[in-house]
């Protein structure tokens, strides 16, 4: 049975024009990868990054899910339930 994420009804933003991590930015670091949180439409870096924007904004935020916004990759990521509950293809979440 898949695990079921209890978080997908916070989903609000699935895309963004936003391609840079504005906190690396300002840092004037480098990223490796970017997530989009799907709550607000923060864009931030991933944990293979130095800073790792994105988890310090959950943990100031709270907001559950997070989705990868580079080329190719659909996959969404829950940190509360610590699961992938699906993806977002062409706007739309599907599940896993």
């Amino acid at each position: 049975m898949a695990e079921e994420c209890s978080h997908l009804g916070t989903i609000k933003i699935k895309t963004t024009t936003i391609h840079v991590c504005e906190e690396c930015v300002k840092l004037g670091d480098r990223w490796v990868h970017l997530r989009l949180c799907l709550e607000c439409g923060n864009v931030g870096c991933c944990d293979s990054s130095k800073n790792k924007h994105a988890t310090k904004h959950f943990h100031a935020t709270k907001h559950p899910l997070i989705r990868s916004i580079e080329p190719r990759e659909y996959w969404v990521w829950c940190y509360v339930d610590e699961i992938s509950p699906g993806e977002i293809q062409r706007g739309e979440f599907v599940a896993a």
